[in-house]
């Protein structure tokens, strides 16, 4: 008798009470927001993307207190048409247990968090690090759909990106800004501006 083995096909993940949705739209930016600064609070974020799964480990560093928070979470998109909905479960983890599972660190996303007020609706502005120095992306979420469709693009933006995949933190922990900025040149993303 064999040894009975997991996968897709025979693997059922029942509905989760401590899953949540997420409702977010996401933009492209060209630097920060007028009024934000490179100097203002911010908090430092590291995230490590297990290979081959949904789930990350996320470091949240606030660098005036030097307090820490680290959460284990899974996060998908149901549909995978639909990028704007997404189910999220954190777990929070001790310093014992962040250390034990830090054998996971391998693809890494660090970023700079700026929270951004703006028509009443509280932006996360993210100044990205390392491999993605130069990306600037900025999320807000909604409690509703209607709320989520009606929203326009404000004015701080270059680009909506909420549904292109490249720019989910997932295949961003796969990328560097040479490959941002190529998919951009190449998706015609950004409209090109003319020569003087």
């Amino acid at each position: 008798m064999g040894v009975a083995k997991l996968t897709d096909q025979n693997t059922f993940v029942p509905e989760s009470k401590y899953a949540r949705i997420e409702r977010e739209r996401r933009y492209l930016l060209q630097d920060l927001p007028e009024g934000l600064s490179r100097a203002d609070h911010h908090l430092q974020i590291t995230d490590n993307y297990i290979t081959g799964t949904r789930l990350r480990i996320r470091k949240v560093r606030d660098p005036k207190t030097n307090k820490w928070i680290v959460k284990f979470t899974q996060k998908f998109a149901p549909n995978p048409e639909d990028l704007s909905r997404t189910i999220i479960t954190n777990t929070y983890l001790n310093s014992t247990e962040a250390e034990t599972l830090s054998i996971f660190e391998a693809n890494e996303i660090r970023k700079n968090r700026y929270q951004f007020e703006y028509e009443d609706r509280v932006f996360a502005i993210d100044m990205f690090l390392g491999d993605l120095y130069g990306l600037v992306l900025a999320e807000v979420g909604f409690e509703t759909v209607e709320e989520l469709n009606s929203f326009p693009k404000p004015p701080f933006a270059i680009a909506e990106v909420t549904n292109n995949e490249i720019f989910t933190s997932g295949k961003l922990s796969e990328l560097t800004f040479e490959d941002i900025r190529n998919e951009i040149a190449n998706s015609g993303l950004v409209e090109a501006k003319p020569a003087r």
